[in-house]
């Protein structure tokens, strides 16, 4: 695949070379097309990040790395904001790498800017590095694989955790991040025994 547009683009060098510009356009419309990529906003509750989060057991289905529970971060940095500091925009410089490397996001595993549905069959719990570095690019392109989801009764992400902390200091839910996230984790865990070691 990869060669056979290696080769479109060496055949529309001869031709432009040749002065065949038209041709070049031809060629290149033909074997390796221009498609322009289609945007559109999409945002989350956080109740539908949760259930892909539980559902993928709290890993990114790509490399196979731990995640962990957003609003577990956020509560770090409410306790610890010099060690572990939060930017509202993921500034590298200013907040914690920790919200790249472990702050787990929903990927259109097919982009939607590729004609992907925005459905969650075609959703994958990720890092926000990991979404970052695939963007709008395939599994193909990138000759990467969709790994099984990890274990959530192994794994919970820090969930528990996180709801442990609420219970203990309810003076956080003041934060509405927090409140939406807590009421999230009650609804998708209802009913799922959580990892009490965590």
């Amino acid at each position: 695949m990869q060669e056979d547009k290696v080769h479109a683009i060496v055949d529309a060098c001869h031709l432009v070379e040749n002065g065949d510009i038209e041709g070049a356009s031809r060629l290149i419309g033909a074997r390796y097309p221009f498609r322009p990529l289609s945007k559109s906003a999409r945002a989350y509750t956080p109740r539908a990040m949760t259930k892909i989060f539980v559902r993928d057991g709290f890993i990114d289905r790509y490399r196979g790395d731990r995640l962990v529970y957003p609003p577990a971060l956020r509560l770090l940095s409410h306790y610890m904001p010099d060690a572990f500091p939060y930017h509202k925009n993921g500034k590298m410089s200013v907040g914690h790498y920790a919200y790249w490397e472990l702050f787990p996001t929903i990927d259109h595993v097919v982009p939607v800017a590729l004609g992907g549905p925005d459905i969650e069959d075609n959703w994958a719990c990720c890092s926000m590095l990991t979404n970052s570095i695939k963007s709008n690019w395939t599994l193909d392109q990138l000759r990467w694989s969709l790994l099984l989801p990890g274990d959530f009764t192994a794994w919970d992400g820090m969930v528990s955790w996180f709801l442990r902390r609420v219970e203990q200091d309810a003076s956080v839910l003041v934060n509405l991040y927090v409140r939406q996230w807590y009421r999230a984790a009650l609804e998708v865990t209802q009913g799922i025994d959580l990892v009490a070691t965590q």
